[in-house]
């Protein structure tokens, strides 16, 4: 099947009990036992529930995977992936990781005794130059969140092979739609299904996907001891968002693309981030392991040009956190995704205060345009004032 085709026939629909259009919601937490057989396939639903292993089983075939894992948040799963570390284990990330990644390493490192490396991903010279004897794994985002920097996933299985290291993608911002790293050797896919999976701004949820069985048994074990789990009414919307998650994300990213051609052709803009544009460093790169380049940008305002005003004059573009909603959603990392990462290297890494990041909504591209022109005409108005 095709991708489009892929996201709608699927597990969670071929292997329905009475054929149903849509997987039944199972809200039992726990299920009735045969005293004369062996356990059954579901116990307790903290271990397993069959409306969410139906989510479970639909990432790991979306994501070309062993096995699928289902969390309460994308920081839930990114907190059980980064559990298969030991206590005095080496990891290396990039510099420019998404805030809420940053802080939980920071918590671990030193709980847990694990050292960090933070390096400049898009450069395969400055990862091999912090591998140890120590060094178990390699977590990479790419896109980067928010300059949407390029790592070249291909190269970093090849190091990583060479050292017999993990690697650990967040996949977050591409979804399987657009980018599978375990088809290109990553071993752990991670998502915030908040976002483009789930795609309506009304689900928290996280996906952990396992390209080989053995890790896959790790993961389930953390799984089910931790219990940050996702409940099998959140695992049927996932599913439901799946669906039109290819009708979504062409429309966005077509938006993304026009509204980015928009922002570089204005003055009141430093800088745009969005690897459709072929001018934006990894581009190439991007085409080559991506179906397409997403529905994320950021650009920089220029220093006269007042972020608040900016934001305070969108009329459809709503100012908060988070992405992958059908709505356009603007950001400003540095007083968001990014508050808790240290100033100095949040400044180093490009993001300032005249930051802001773009999820593109499917509105019409007319109106979001209208929108943002507006909202920058009236910045250049009090700049003259």
């Amino acid at each position: 099947m095709r991708p489009t085709t892929k996201l709608i026939h699927n597990t969670a629909m071929t292997e329905t009990q009475f054929g149903e259009a849509s997987p039944a919601i199972y809200r039992a937490s726990t299920f009735q036992q045969d005293p004369n057989a062996n356990q059954a396939p579901f116990v307790y639903s903290r271990m397993k529930n069959p409306t969410r292993s139906a989510l479970e089983a639909v990432m790991a075939d979306l994501e070309e995977g062993a096995a699928g894992f289902a969390f309460s948040s994308g920081m839930a799963a990114i907190a059980a992936v980064l559990n298969l570390l030991d206590s005095g284990d080496h990891l290396i990330v990039p510099r420019d990781l998404y805030g809420g990644t940053d802080q939980i390493l920071r918590e671990l490192v030193g709980r847990q005794q694990l050292s960090v490396s933070y390096v400049d991903m898009t450069s395969p010279e400055d990862i091999r130059a912090h591998v140890t004897p120590k060094t178990r794994a390699i977590y990479v985002e790419t896109p980067s969140n928010p300059t949407l920097r390029i790592t070249d996933l291909r190269a970093v299985v090849g190091l990583a092979q060479e050292h017999h290291l993990m690697t650990i993608a967040d996949n977050t911002f591409m979804s399987p739609y657009l980018q599978r790293p375990l088809a290109m050797g990553i071993d752990v896919a991670i998502h915030s299904a908040t976002k483009f999976l789930g795609g309506h701004s009304d689900v928290t949820a996280g996906v952990a996907v396992a390209r080989d069985a053995k890790v896959g048994e790790a993961l389930a074990k953390i799984q089910s001891m931790y219990g940050g789990i996702l409940g099998p009414d959140d695992s049927w919307m996932v599913i439901r968002g799946i669906k039109t998650l290819g009708v979504r994300l062409d429309r966005a990213q077509n938006n993304a693309h026009a509204l980015a051609q928009f922002l570089a052709g204005r003055e009141e803009v430093a800088q745009v981030y969005f690897p459709g544009l072929p001018d934006h460093p990894g581009f190439a790169l991007h085409q080559s392991q991506a179906e397409g380049p997403g529905a994320v940008l950021s650009f920089t305002l220029v220093p006269e040009i007042s972020v608040r005003d900016f934001v305070g004059a969108l009329r459809y573009a709503l100012y908060g956190v988070s992405l992958g909603g059908v709505e356009t959603i603007v950001s400003h990392p540095e007083t968001m995704s990014h508050a808790a990462m240290d100033p100095q290297v949040r400044e180093s890494i490009g993001i300032t205060s005249q930051l802001l990041r773009v999820s593109v909504g499917i509105e019409d591209i007319e109106d979001l345009v209208a929108d943002f022109q507006n909202a920058l005409d009236q910045g250049r108005r009090h700049r003259v004032l």
